[in-house]
């Protein structure tokens, strides 16, 4: 949108942040400590929020030696190229890792290598590299996928509502911008179906993640047509068209990560539903025995059992993720079906259990999933072939890990390859300065996090949590840098004074009843948990609800509406967990357990 002299500003701040993830989020605390009035907005409703950091393992990538850091930083880069300055920047950011914690996080570092070292094939992902043995993991508690570090990054937001005004559903739609000096002066946002232009003063920090639910990017850009995702279902490349718009230069557009089963797939999930990750006794279930996986031409396509380093697999030579397939599918045999129906987390889910094609013969399982009859049958007899001969000729399975069909009905069921984020966009330098077609920084516009993330080919995880604490907070305290060039506008009145939004940061006040009292956890996946008990002076259960929740859609809202009643019927807290969301139990009974000791005060 073209910045005109006598605009009517329906809002003023100083910085405007675009995403609420964790690059946002740390973008947003580090402006407001540095002085400036935030505006926070995100496309995500209320609840919803965090990105694809809430749902990542939290894991922060950190090391304890600069150069041997950067040596493997390096080797995960190449053959690429990247400049050395922003690698110095991210290397340097993460051996800073724990002091960042500590300093800014208020908590105490907690390093995988000593309360996790069974788990070096994570922290050290290519220990073939030089400079891997220096790479760790810091996170917030000696736990894992418990959205941990985002509830802190979330509560230091909290902590600032004088300072930072935070709206939901609100997704930006057009960066403003001077056609002459080509400084960023603002942004037009979209809330409650009304367009408000909100000057950004000194700058507007663009954390809008990725574009993994953006179908036509994905074509365009990766070339698959369907990824399942992971993480948030919000990342729909709205960022990467702000940019385009202003001028801005792209890289990395063509690296996105990938993780669950085999090499980085999940069981197909209707469209715009986010896939499952599935990892350890689950992958192993899937990719060994009378099991293997075909393309889209009924042969196969990857050793199978390989364990995927974030979706990339060795081919020839250098890690990649394999050629995405429209319809791959997993046969297996009967013995195998009765493997996975057994498996407590594989033969409770859904899009397993009412999707397996049955057929008497291979023949029949080749028409109903679609690939040629005599291709499928070739497959299954030279799969057969190398498991009787010990030896897998085309892909080098591990022997260990083969085991011929057995005659009786064959199965498939439908696959997909999943997306845990995209890694490219605006190109952004050291100080986190959105960069144009010419090298040259664009004034006023700085990114952080997914949104034009520094990773290039092989990825390392934790790197990204890494990226958004890193560059969130370079961004936040850059865009509140007072500038010369702030503009002031007769027409908005601004110098005189700054109007501001609404802000959706409040502490909700909750009635109560006779025999009603108010819980509260953080436990949960999704921030804070608040429910309603009813209860007797024995602390006899009479009713619980859920007054507020942020939980996903799939396994921890099933928790959320099925374990209340479970809890009043068996009269007590610690009923049986729902599968797959065992943080949001956690949270869901400290919550009920915080009401119930209200009773006794």
């Amino acid at each position: 949108m073209i910045y005109q002299k006598d605009i009517k500003w329906d809002a003023n701040y100083d910085v405007v942040v675009l995403g609420f993830g964790g690059a946002g989020a740390t973008a947003a605390r580090f402006a407001a400590d540095n002085g400036a009035k935030v505006l926070l907005v995100d496309v995500a409703p209320e609840g919803h929020e965090g990105g694809n950091t809430r749902y990542s393992a939290q894991l922060i990538g950190t090391g304890n030696d600069f150069n041997e850091l950067k040596k493997y930083y390096q080797s995960l880069t190449a053959p690429m190229s990247l400049d050395e300055e922003m690698i110095d920047t991210y290397v340097a950011g993460m051996v800073d890792i724990p002091n960042y914690v500590t300093k800014y996080l208020g908590v105490k570092p907690c390093s995988a290598k000593n309360y996790a070292p069974e788990a070096r094939y994570a922290f050290e992902e290519f220990p073939e590299f030089p400079g891997s043995t220096s790479y760790d993991f810091t996170t917030v508690r000696e736990s894992w996928f418990d959205a941990a570090l985002w509830k802190i990054l979330k509560e230091e937001v909290v902590k600032r509502q004088d300072q930072i005004d935070v709206m939901y559903e609100t997704p930006a739609k057009e960066l403003i911008q001077d056609q002459v000096s080509r400084k960023i002066e603002g942004v037009l946002i979209e809330c409650k179906h009304q367009l408000l232009k909100v000057q950004a003063k000194t700058g507007v920090v663009m954390c809008t993640g990725g574009f993994e639910n953006n179908q036509t990017m994905i074509e365009d850009f990766i070339g698959a047509k369907k990824l399942a995702p992971l993480g948030t279902l919000y990342n729909k490349g709205d960022g990467i068209k702000m940019a385009q718009q202003v001028g801005a230069d792209f890289w990395h557009l063509y690296n996105y990560e990938s993780l669950g089963l085999l090499h980085g797939m999940a069981f197909a999930v209707p469209k715009g539903e986010r896939g499952r990750l599935m990892l350890g006794k689950q992958n192993e279930v899937v990719a060994h025995g009378s099991s293997f996986v075909v393309g889209d031409d009924g042969t196969r396509y990857f050793n199978e059992a390989e364990e995927n380093r974030h979706g990339h697999i060795k081919n020839h030579g250098q890690w990649k993720v394999p050629l995405n397939q429209e319809h791959p599918y997993l046969i297996f045999d009967k013995a195998k079906k009765a493997e996975l129906d057994q498996d407590p987390i594989i033969g409770n889910y859904q899009p397993y259990t009412d999707n397996v094609i049955e057929a008497a013969t291979i023949g029949e399982l080749a028409e109903k999933i679609g690939v040629a009859k005599a291709t499928l049958e070739d497959t299954l007899a030279r799969f057969n072939q190398a498991c009787q001969a010990g030896n897998d000729p085309e892909f080098r399975r591990d022997p260990k890990t083969l085991r011929a069909f057995t005659a009786g009905p064959l199965y498939a069921v439908r696959m997909e390859q999943t997306m845990l984020n995209t890694q490219g966009g605006a190109r952004r330098n050291k100080e986190a300065e959105v960069l144009d077609t010419k090298g040259k920084a664009i004034p006023h516009l700085y990114s952080a996090g997914e949104f034009g993330g520094i990773c290039a080919n092989q990825y390392q995880g934790g790197n990204n949590l890494a990226e958004c604490l890193i560059w969130g907070k370079i961004a936040g305290e850059n865009a509140a840098k007072a500038k010369d060039d702030v503009t002031v506008d007769a027409a908005s009145g601004a110098s005189a004074h700054d109007v501001h939004l609404n802000s959706d940061l409040e502490h909700e006040d909750y009635p109560t009843g006779k025999d009603q009292y108010i819980g509260r956890s953080n436990g949960g996946m999704g921030g804070e948990i608040v429910v309603r008990v009813t209860a007797d002076k024995q602390k006899n259960l009479q009713n619980i609800e859920v007054l507020k929740q942020a939980e996903s859609e799939d396994y921890g809202l099933k928790a959320i509406k099925t374990m209340p009643a479970e809890m009043v019927k068996e009269n007590k807290v610690d009923v049986d967990a729902v599968s797959g969301a065992s943080s949001t139990c956690r949270g869901l009974k400290a919550a009920v357990n915080d009401a119930l000791d209200k009773i006794d005060q």
